[in-house]
């Protein structure tokens, strides 16, 4: 069985699919094949409540894996089940009301980049997912092929791909804009699930940082959140892998993000999976190269991209 669009990091992929109680498992990779829940972190209720009478179903599925991964959900921070497993983690804020937040849950500059944000002609409100919407959204993504030092995997997207990603999980999901002159200047897709709402990607408008957007964005997320009764807004990790510190970790942090840590289980699956885990070769490349290195190569990737790739578009 395949599945004709799977989206992972924002991007496409293909990938082997199988269905076990109503959840979409699809196995990924090359030489390593890993299998995991489709959208784990925002499918509803308990994903892996008796580990091994799932991979019993996973193995009768005969879906092409080695490895099978999973995560209890939030809030379980600690091993609960006798399989190899590695410390993962979320940026999680806990929300109570919104004054809470503002007056002591964040940093002072966040706290007046908020309550400027009107004066600097800000606004952001919930909106409903439509053409204008849309436009708003690809004109966005096609600002600029590099964000944060990297390609930015939705530049160049089709309008239709962009649509399909976005329209996911709907029933479950808002869509909050940030409007300058009444132009879209930042957006966030918040799809909750449980007690927990998630943000997705925050993406501002780089040639509107001084609107502070994605600042306005989050307030607004947490008000609506505190006014629906969420405890939770989370916004995917704090750190990846071995590089703790980052600017996008210390936004987070400044908006009053915390780091959780919980067990990721890998169950292998075949002899080559029980050799990859014991050899820790299921790992991302990140979470093994020292952060050291990865500043030097980060350094060298952005030198790279703002050398060749803005100033062939320039």
């Amino acid at each position: 069985m395949s599945a004709p669009k799977i989206i992972i990091a924002g991007k496409q992929a293909k990938a082997s699919t199988a269905e076990i109680n109503g959840m979409l498992v699809i196995s990924t990779g090359k030489w390593l094949k890993m299998a995991q829940i489709y959208d784990e972190e925002i499918v509803p209720g308990e994903t892996v409540t008796n580990p091994s009478e799932f991979i019993r179903q996973l193995l009768a599925t005969k879906i092409p894996a080695d490895i099978f991964t999973f995560a209890p959900k939030f809030p379980a921070q600690f091993p609960r089940f006798d399989y190899p497993h590695e410390t993962d983690n979320w940026a999680v804020l806990p929300v109570s009301t919104y004054d809470h937040w503002l007056t002591k849950q964040i940093g002072t500059d966040v706290r007046q980049n908020v309550k400027k944000a009107p004066k600097r002609g800000v606004t952001a409100r919930l909106v409903p997912f439509d053409d204008a919407f849309l436009d708003g959204i690809m004109e966005i993504y096609n600002e600029t092929p590099i964000r944060q030092g990297r390609k930015f995997w939705h530049y160049g997207k089709s309008r239709e791909d962009v649509r399909f990603e976005i329209f996911r999980h709907m029933d479950r999901s808002h869509f909050i804009g940030a409007y300058f002159e009444e132009k879209l200047i930042g957006f966030v897709k918040m799809t909750c699930t449980d007690n927990v709402a998630d943000l997705g990607l925050i993406v501002p408008r780089q040639s509107h940082y001084e609107q502070r957007a994605p600042n306005a964005l989050i307030a607004k997320a947490v008000e609506i959140c505190a006014q629906n009764g969420i405890g939770h807004l989370r916004y995917a990790k704090m750190s990846y892998g071995k590089k703790k510190d980052s600017s996008l970790a210390d936004f987070k942090r400044r908006n009053g993000f915390q780091e959780v840590e919980y067990p990721r289980y890998y169950v292998p699956l075949t002899i080559k999976g029980h050799i990859a885990v014991r050899l820790q070769l299921h790992r991302q490349i990140q979470e093994i190269i020292p952060e050291r290195i990865q500043i030097i190569i980060l350094k060298f990737r952005m030198a790279y991209y703002t050398r060749f790739v803005l100033t062939k578009k320039a």
